[in-house]
């Protein structure tokens, strides 16, 4: 009998899909009431989950919804490194893929 692995699934704010851990961003609201950006997803504190997807993170910048669910104010740096992030994650894809094909 062969046992299957349950992926945890998560919701992302912006958009409400349930997604798989690996395909959203975790940002978090630490005890000291300082905003980061946990890529291990083992940060303390609050956490809001966040779909890796450009548009995704615009919207939220637009509409505050990590302001209103981390019940703090988040910095537009924060936004910029999940920006950097996402490009960091898409580039290194593609390049892989060229790479691959070779």
């Amino acid at each position: 009998m062969i046992k299957i692995k349950k992926i945890p699934l998560r919701t992302c704010i912006v958009t409400k899909e349930k997604l798989p851990k690996q395909e959203l961003i975790r940002v978090v609201r630490t005890p000291d009431l300082n905003v980061i950006v946990d890529l291990t997803g083992k940060a303390n504190g609050r956490g809001a989950y966040l779909k890796k997807d450009l548009e995704t993170i615009n919207k939220a910048e637009k509409t505050k919804i990590l302001d209103k669910h981390l019940e703090i104010e988040v910095k537009k740096e924060i936004y910029e490194e999940l920006r950097k992030n996402i490009w960091k994650r898409w580039y290194y894809d593609v390049s892989f893929r060229i790479c691959r094909r070779r």
